[in-house]
């Protein structure tokens, strides 16, 4: 499998692109800010053909792009129906000065949005992902888990957003979050999972779940739940 990805814009978002290989259909995870152009080299790069847009929850960061990408290439995005709002209105996630520097800037839905729930299963352009609702930086946040395989045999890889980040999580101040609900995110559905798997965060370097259970100072504290497999 093909994962690619680069820091788009001033937020340094991490746009990702996932593909069973090179020459073929993929999917697009979190298009920021400024990401059409790194983005249409990485597809020429590797002859990729978009199918999907995916979206790990409504914050402008990760979602700047949406519009052009999906209704350039004709395809979907796929976002949780909680966060679905900010696509057309990004000021309702964000703080008032970021509003104020919004100011008369026009964002659009892209013409096909579908919606995840907890616990979809998807499979688009080759790609299958499971899709886990995470509440709490946003009340649509949702990660993505999908298995790939590696030398060392199967290798669970979890596209994050801004559930997990490498010694830290995602902020729970802006308008729909809220860290009591973050922590139990966090507890239920992140640390069940196994030590190896890959962490894809929305900004930021790669990490892994046993790392972060390890060392990451808000994962401490948290009751440790069975892993799954075990």
């Amino acid at each position: 499998m093909l994962v690619a990805g680069f820091p788009a814009g001033s937020f340094q978002t991490n746009c990702y692109v996932i593909a069973p290989e090179e020459g073929g259909p993929c999917v697009v995870v979190d298009p920021g800010q400024d990401a059409v152009e790194p983005l249409t080299a990485l597809l020429a790069r590797h002859r990729l053909t978009p199918a999907a847009v995916l979206l790990t929850h409504g914050h402008l960061d990760h979602t700047w792009s949406v519009f052009p990408v999906c209704d350039g290439n004709d395809i979907p995005a796929y976002i949780h129906p909680l966060d679905e709002e900010m696509l057309a209105d990004p000021g309702k996630g964000v703080s008032p000065q970021m509003q104020a520097m919004l100011g008369d800037l026009v964002f659009r839905e892209p013409r096909e949005v579908r919606a995840l729930g907890d616990g979809d299963g998807l499979d688009l352009a080759g790609v299958t992902m499971t899709v886990d609702h995470t509440p709490g930086h946003t009340r649509g946040s949702v990660v993505f888990r999908s298995t790939v395989d590696t030398e060392d045999g199967p290798t669970q890889v979890l596209l994050a957003g801004d559930t997990l980040f490498a010694g830290a999580i995602g902020r729970t101040d802006l308008p729909g979050g809220d860290h009591a609900t973050m922590l139990e995110s966090l507890q239920k559905k992140l640390l069940p999972l196994d030590d190896s798997t890959v962490v894809l965060p929305g900004h930021g370097p790669t990490t892994t779940i046993g790392r972060e259970r390890a060392s990451n100072p808000y994962l401490l504290g948290l009751q440790q739940p069975p892993r799954k497999g075990m």
